[in-house]
């Protein structure tokens, strides 16, 4: 059988058809792998082996009928926040443990439909919340490019085990960088998509207008498969209205006659390393006939601050379901509601969940809400009119996807320089337009990420000029 760790998602279904291997033997393989890694990485939350092996099954039936897409087969895993039916979703909180939906999410279910086989649910920061996978109220997930390094948040355990040969693929959220900064981190592939283009019923929302699922693969052609898989309309959510196919020119590699604007980001120290991929990535694809220009986006100065008001006010509102009655855990002991309400979340929620819970609350309280949140609401504004006007001049943005490269575990204790770290990331969330990291290199021997932006419906040019990339940059 093919090498699988090593192999791609495209390669692996060709080996399929070939009948080189069966879905069940590699099933089989994934699931070695993961026993094999997980005592060092710790990507996986829950692994689904007898429901994979099903699925394995019908998919061999599918195969031996001609009748099977291009993911029928392919072992993936998701995120622990993306509902499963009779799967337990956790959100990586001590909340939830315990609990199994009894529905799926939209976009797994499209996957099982196209007969991909389910094998894990992975790791997270809790409720999403963080940037290096160590919020998780279990356990930290690690590189596996370095071990002692995070391999990013808050979809570091997807990116771990897609990096680490456990899985060709898996689906991760993104709400303000969650799936491109751990996708930069661990040299991976991470989308996130124009918002609206993947259904989020299912997804347990932590910023309902700003989270979107989108994949983390090791290649620009197994990441546009997947999406093409995921995207669509769906009439469990009225914001899913868009879908994505591939034209059919997306891998021409030609760049020529592109505009490639370089944002310049106020306020944010680069390490040297990261700085010169970039200048690099930029060389290469002027040397492929691009034209390379600065662009000022003064705006951008406020996304951060934005982001954070935003989507704290929006986690507060999200999450006060989770009280003890109508969901999630309920502490023992209280004798009223306020007491049973308040002992209940300082007791299950972890302290990052707690410290936005408060800012967002905080933010929408009586007296600041005209301060913060409406101010924030007015910066996330000044945000999309920054890139509408980038956009008239150039076709895409660069930038790098992180300002530096994955960290050490427990090295940054301060929840404000962690936030620092998401500055590249969250304006495109709060713009709604699609965004892309790849590798481009790597800086103390470890990845670098580029990110590309585009407008809106823009994925296919994303993917065109990523693929040349990942070439020249390879």
């Amino acid at each position: 059988m093919t090498d699988f760790p090593n192999s791609d998602l495209l390669s692996l279904a060709a080996g399929l058809r070939r009948r080189d291997f069966s879905a069940a033997e590699l099933c089989e393989a994934a699931l070695a792998e993961i026993s094999r890694r997980e005592e060092t990485l710790r990507a996986c939350i829950t692994v689904t082996a007898d429901a994979a092996r099903a699925a394995a099954k019908a998919a061999d039936a599918r195969l031996a009928a001609g009748d099977a897409s291009p993911l029928c087969g392919i072992p993936f895993g998701l995120k622990d926040n993306i509902c499963t039916a009779g799967i337990p979703t956790t959100c990586a909180s001590r909340m939830l443990s315990g609990y199994i939906p009894p529905y799926s999410a939209t976009a797994a279910e499209r996957l099982c439909a196209a007969g991909a086989v389910l094998c894990a649910k992975c790791n997270m920061d809790e409720f999403s919340m963080g940037s290096s996978t160590e919020n998780s109220a279990f356990y930290p997930t690690r590189n596996p490019r370095d071990p002692s390094r995070t391999p990013g948040g808050s979809s570091g355990g997807p990116a771990a085990a897609v990096a680490g040969g456990e899985l060709p693929f898996a689906l991760g959220s993104d709400t303000g960088g969650s799936i491109r900064q751990p996708a930069a981190f661990c040299g991976l592939v991470g989308m996130k998509p124009t918002y609206g283009t993947v259904s989020r019923h299912g997804l347990v929302a932590f910023a309902s207008s700003l989270d979107q699922i989108g994949p983390l693969s090791r290649t620009v052609r197994d990441n546009a498969a997947v999406l093409a898989a995921i995207s669509g309309p769906d009439g469990m959510d009225a914001t899913a209205v868009r879908a994505f196919s591939l034209p059919e020119d997306t891998f021409c590699g030609d760049v020529r006659g592109l505009v490639i604007g370089l944002p310049r980001f106020a306020g944010c120290e680069v390490q040297p390393g990261v700085a010169a991929c970039m200048d690099a990535a930029a060389d290469r694809l002027s040397a492929c006939g691009a034209h390379i220009c600065e662009v000022q986006m003064p705006a951008l100065t406020d996304a951060l601050p934005a982001y954070y008001i935003l989507s704290s006010a929006e986690a507060s509102s999200n999450l006060a379901r989770y009280d003890g009655v109508r969901y999630g855990l309920r502490a023992d002991g209280a004798d009223c509601y306020e007491t049973l309400y308040s002992t209940t979340r300082s007791a299950f929620f972890g302290a990052e969940v707690r410290r936005r819970i408060l800012l967002g609350t905080f933010s929408l309280s009586a007296g600041h809400r005209e301060a913060f949140y409406l101010r924030a609401k007015q910066a996330a504004g000044r945000v999309r009119a920054a890139f509408h006007e980038a956009f008239s001049a150039c076709d895409l943005l660069l930038s790098p996807t992180a300002p530096t490269v994955a960290f050490p575990l427990g090295e940054t204790a301060d929840p404000v320089a962690m936030y620092r770290g998401d500055l590249f990331t969250v304006p495109a969330s709060l713009a709604g337009i699609p965004a892309l990291s790849l590798p481009c290199g790597r800086a103390d021997g470890l990845p670098v990420g580029a990110q590309l932006m585009a407008p809106e419906g823009g994925e296919g040019l994303l993917y065109r000029v990523a693929a040349l990339l990942e070439e020249v940059c390879a």
